[in-house]
């Protein structure tokens, strides 16, 4: 443990502002963290709505950035900085190193800090298709940030909280249907990572005759599209715009399944410990963004022989033309058979 002027650290500031993925996989580090240093305090600054996320981490506090506000712009971020001074903090764990949280520690320059090592150089080489090997995960970067500070995080073993009660908004909107629950997000992003909504259909038409499927994405034009799954198919269900984000938590932490893009519904079901499928199209797990603790068999992939170049980029905002078609490699029946196999080696409750 590294001390400062011969008094040990008792106070850290961790950095994690955006988006949704990134900071649902910082939450198992954090979660690590409380349990192997009990005695350590970490404040979190992040964005307002991100708050529900670190709910069930013991000896952590949530500092809100209002970056669209108060502390927008470079004298926001200064107004904040004198709000973080107040807090006694004494070391900074940038888990975002961005220009924002650089400002952030140039004003609080007297603090001790370490920043993530994004690894920008090996997932450059990745998508340029000069070497093809799994890059160090993105929970293991933030633990770094951690042993850099003096404390080293064993992620090896992970614990996970207890599946949430279910209120009785969240029973309505499921409307008395029961499990197996299955949730299903297939939107992304960007679109090289969006499984096609009409092949994603026949494997809703196909599970739902034996499990109830749970639909999630964001309101508007999503949960449009997906009310429209839920008024043609019996035992699936659409919650987008329905719930506030502590009771989609509270949802998907009830899950038996979770089948998503490599987006951040599959990151919020990892931290909670229930077993995630993902599809990929031009992005690949080897850039690291692969979810906590989750069996490497449980991605589904396109296919490298016929599409070589995946990763075409470490986000899938960017690929070249014909990638477009990367789907076209990964039938609904794939998914399907994923789905079953993953569901007969476990008991199809939550207790």
């Amino acid at each position: 443990m590294i001390t400062i002027m011969s008094k040990p650290i008792q106070h850290i500031l961790v950095i994690r502002l955006s988006a949704m993925g990134d900071v649902a996989m910082s939450v198992p580090v954090l979660r690590a963290f409380t349990e192997q240093y009990p005695d350590i305090k970490l404040s979190v600054l992040t964005k307002p709505f991100f708050k529900p996320l670190f709910r069930d981490i013991s000896n952590l506090d949530v500092v809100e950035a209002d970056v669209k506000g108060k502390h927008k712009g470079v004298f926001g971020l200064y107004r904040l900085s004198k709000t973080l001074k107040q807090k006694q903090i004494e070391a900074i764990a940038d888990l975002h190193n961005v220009l924002r949280s650089k400002l952030l520690r140039v004003f609080l320059f007297s603090i001790f800090s370490k920043k993530i090592d994004k690894g920008r150089t090996e997932k450059k080489a990745l998508v340029k298709g000069n070497q093809f090997e799994p890059l160090k995960s993105t929970h293991q970067r933030y633990a770094d940030v951690f042993e850099n500070l003096g404390f080293p995080i064993d992620l090896s073993s992970a614990t996970f909280p207890k599946p949430y009660q279910l209120n009785q908004k969240i029973n309505q909107v499921l409307g008395g249907l029961t499990r197996p629950m299955i949730g299903i997000a297939p939107f992304a992003a960007f679109e090289g990572k969006a499984y096609p909504l009409s092949k994603m259909e026949d494997v809703i038409r196909a599970i739902s005759k034996s499990v109830t499927v749970v639909l999630f994405g964001s309101s508007g034009q999503e949960a449009t599209q997906l009310q429209d799954l839920e008024d043609e198919y019996q035992n699936v269900i659409n919650i987008a715009g329905k719930l506030n984000l502590n009771e989609e938590l509270d949802l998907i932490s009830n899950l038996d399944l979770m089948v998503s893009m490599d987006s951040g519904n599959a990151h919020l079901a990892a931290m909670l410990g229930v077993e995630v499928i993902t599809i990929w199209g031009v992005t690949h797990p080897y850039a690291g963004f692969y979810p906590f603790h989750q069996d490497p068999n449980n991605a589904v992939l396109a296919d490298r022989n016929k599409f070589p170049r995946i990763p075409t980029s470490v986000y899938g905002n960017s690929y070249p033309e014909g990638y477009e078609q990367v789907f076209e490699t990964i039938t609904p029946d794939d998914i399907i058979s994923k789905v079953k196999t993953v569901l007969k080696k476990k008991p199809h409750s939550k207790e």
